[in-house]
């Protein structure tokens, strides 16, 4: 990998660590995404699929995963998920933006999970489309479905699930019908994979180069 990894730890949660992966060349797309403490690593995946310079930041997820699901999907614990939310869009966003120079524009953005980070992309990208332009969401978990009314603005959204993950699957797929009937941008991706990383570290370059390809 020939970028750098930079990380932090900020107040929040009585301290929690956030790591970038900061490209070798100057950014022209930005990924923010949870469970940071992996995804970040990531970086190296996108240097050889040879897409544009994109910076990763991810902010840890807890390993309890009770409390990670409730920080990552709306549905469970409305407190503390809204306390997660207004982290990573104000505290985390800011200090990129003083940290590294990078502020870009919400079609250059985008928010990224899997599993329960995958219902935490959704929230976040339905929530705050003037941010994040664009939703990478890999086998999201099933707490989180498309409410009855989506809003008018919607990110352009790339899913994906594996055949030998159904639950997940399912899920995916009910999700990107939700979108496309709501006239979003969506693609929707069914793999040969269980859940779990080989699946995800697969999709991504794949997800960046779609939203970020030149």
């Amino acid at each position: 990998m020939a970028g750098e990894l930079v990380t932090e730890t900020f107040a929040y949660d009585g301290g929690r660590q956030v790591t970038v992966y900061v490209p070798p060349d100057p950014a022209e797309a930005v990924v923010y995404a949870g469970d940071g403490q992996r995804v970040a690593h990531w970086g190296g995946l996108l240097e050889a699929a040879g897409v544009p310079p994109t910076m990763i930041v991810g902010a840890h997820g807890l390993a309890d995963e009770t409390l990670r699901l409730h920080e990552y999907s709306p549905v469970f614990d409305a407190e503390r998920f809204s306390v997660h939310e207004r982290f990573l869009v104000e505290d985390v966003r800011r200090w990129v933006g003083s940290r590294f120079g990078v502020a870009l524009p919400p079609e250059r953005t985008a928010v990224f999970g899997v599993s329960a980070g995958g219902e935490l992309a959704l929230a976040m990208g339905l929530r705050h489309p003037d941010v994040y332009g664009v939703v990478f969401s890999a086998s999201p978990g099933g707490g989180y479905r498309p409410p009855g009314v989506l809003p008018g603005s919607i990110p352009r959204t790339y899913l994906v699930a594996g055949t030998l993950e159904p639950f997940f699957l399912e899920n995916a797929t009910r999700w990107a019908g939700a979108l496309r009937d709501a006239g979003a941008d969506v693609v929707m991706r069914e793999r040969v994979a269980g859940h779990g990383g080989a699946l995800w570290r697969g999709e991504f370059p794949r997800m960046v180069a779609w939203a970020f390809g030149r």
